[in-house]
């Protein structure tokens, strides 16, 4: 984290310095990196995918793994972790679309980037410096292939509309799973959707000048709601039933939750296989060694209790592989925790750009270029995330769900600000219009709108249908109950977050230190929810008159 002077523009004015210690450790970190030559400036290829946790075999712990990482195949994604770094502590800074990418781009906390905090509504402030923008004033050719940030990719966003969209063999990819599965020839199907990721990275490629190096950003957004039904099996072999017993035991481990899952995990492997046509493309031009190949998603599962729009890891933990050629040592597996602010200083100081002193993020450069493998650097030993409003009208008067957390290697800390207000949205009976909630006969088609922050689906629609089941009501705690104002977990008795001890006597000493140094990052940070009376986020132009429901 960077010290932020006084005179730097920020969003929100009254931005404290921060302590001196930190930014000395910052200069330190990178006091090593020597700035590349002109002429041998890295490519840069970030592959990011919409709503992709950390679902890559590269994961698999073992023949005895019990999670669905036993069950999904990346090869590509594996390929870059083997022949570069693995990161096993990857988080995103927010588990929206919007805000994530905001943080990403910027390389600030999501806090900091004005209306870029929110989904519905956003408007990126072109006084936020952004990573593209300032390697392209550097001599980069820049470009993207379907999404970059949302809503839309707007022209005064870090990547113009017309000027740096290459998607002239049209965007089919995005809805792989619906395109394939109505071909009579699925894998003829999946040939031409990769000709079509081919082909876009191509007009990319070829509309830059000799010699000129390159930035270039993949968001496919097949991963995102909805998929087909059925069609991880049909079209990967990915069999539901090989998921019992391995799903996170706050899902019903069900068929239909089962066959969700398994669909999900079929376009993560989709997108998986898009990677590779890109990889084979630099591979035929040359240019693979001389380019930082970076690949994650913006977080976690969407549709399931605990994923998109949540604090815990099933939220916001992410994938991560960097591989550059000979300058990251290859082969190793981190424990450092990155947060996803971290690669916009990384790109630039690969680059040789010197990031702007208004980026929270801390560069990896330091780590990648180490040998070592664990953790390289003792002091990213935690993460600090966030959320604030995703859909517009999933709270009366577009009022957001504001939470903080940080996550170490032993304990989550979770702060929600307004406990009061329901963290999915209002539905039926819970805060929103009387009347009975869906039943079975009206299933998906009904269950965007009630709890509007949890993306329709399958297993909620489930979830809502069989509420009344015994056995049930801890499923629907999960996906829509209220949360207390603090919570904690112990990570080592309790990996999947599910018994909050903060209120126990064994635990204040911790509960009380991880507070003190959560607040000491959103003040140093200024953080909005905790500047002044805490309100902003409240009050217009982050809410006001709600919107319709409407999927991103």
């Amino acid at each position: 984290m960077r010290d932020i002077p006084a005179e730097t523009t920020v969003p929100f004015p009254g931005c404290k310095l921060l302590v001196a210690a930190i930014a000395l450790l910052s200069v330190l970190s990178n006091a090593s990196w020597a700035a590349p030559e002109s002429d041998i400036r890295p490519n840069i290829v970030f592959c990011f995918a919409d709503d992709w946790g950390r679902y890559a075999s590269a994961y698999r712990q073992g023949a005895e793994d019990q999670t669905p990482n036993a069950i999904v195949k990346t090869p590509n994604f594996d390929r870059v972790a083997s022949e570069g770094v693995l990161f096993n502590n990857a988080f995103v800074n927010a588990p929206s679309c919007t805000p994530c990418r905001s943080s990403l781009l910027s390389g600030q906390y999501f806090w900091r980037t004005g209306r870029g905090a929110i989904l519905q509504g956003a408007i990126w402030d072109l006084n936020i410096p952004s990573y593209p923008l300032i390697l392209q004033d550097h001599g980069y050719h820049i470009g993207h292939t379907y999404k970059v940030w949302s809503p839309g990719t707007p022209a005064n966003a870090p990547y113009g509309a017309a000027a740096t969209a290459y998607n002239q063999a049209g965007g089919k990819f995005n809805g792989f799973s619906q395109f394939c599965s109505k071909a009579d020839d699925p894998e003829a199907a999946k040939q031409v959707l990769y000709a079509e990721v081919r082909r876009n990275f191509q007009s990319f490629l070829e509309n830059r000048n000799a010699s000129q190096p390159f930035c270039y950003w993949f968001g496919p957004t097949n991963c995102h709601r909805k998929w087909t039904p059925g069609s991880g099996k049909r079209l990967w072999g990915i069999d539901p039933d090989d998921l019992k017993g391995k799903l996170p035991p706050f899902l019903p481990d069900t068929e239909i939750v089962r066959e969700d899952f398994a669909d999900y995990l079929g376009e993560a492997q989709a997108f998986d296989a898009g990677v590779g046509v890109l990889l084979a493309e630099l591979e035929r031009i040359g240019e693979l060694e001389n380019t930082m190949v970076v690949i994650s998603g913006d977080h976690g599962i969407p549709g399931f209790p605990r994923g998109k729009c949540n604090l815990v890891d099933f939220g916001v933990h992410v994938s991560l592989a960097i591989r550059w050629g000979k300058k990251v040592p290859a082969g190793r597996t981190l424990d450092d925790f990155v947060c996803l602010t971290d690669l916009a200083p990384t790109f630039l100081e690969s680059a040789g750009v010197t990031p702007p002193e208004a980026m929270t993020g801390r560069s990896l450069i330091t780590v990648l270029a180490s040998q070592k493998e664990g953790l390289v650097d003792p002091s990213r030993d935690s993460v600090v995330v966030g959320r604030e409003r995703h859909v517009a009208a999933a709270r009366t008067g577009n009022l957001p769900y504001p939470q903080r957390a940080i996550r170490t290697k032993d304990f989550l800390y979770i702060r929600n600000f307004k406990p009061e207000r329901w963290p999915m949205g209002i539905g039926p009976g819970f805060g929103g219009p009387a009347g009975p909630m869906p039943g079975n006969e009206q299933l998906e088609q009904d269950t965007f709108a009630a709890f509007g922050d949890f993306d329709a689906s399958p297993t909620k629609a489930w979830i809502f249908a069989h509420r009344s089941d015994p056995g049930m009501e801890k499923y629907f705690d999960f996906a829509f109950g209220r949360r207390p104002a603090e919570e904690l977990y112990d990570l080592g008795n309790d990996p999947h977050q599910m018994h909050n001890v903060a209120a126990l006597p064994a635990y204040e000493a911790t509960r009380r230190r991880l507070s003190d140094r959560l607040m000491s990052v959103l003040s140093e940070t200024a953080d909005p929810r905790v500047i002044g009376d805490g309100s902003a986020f409240d009050k217009p132009p982050f809410s006001g008159t709600a919107e319709p429901p409407r999927r991103k």
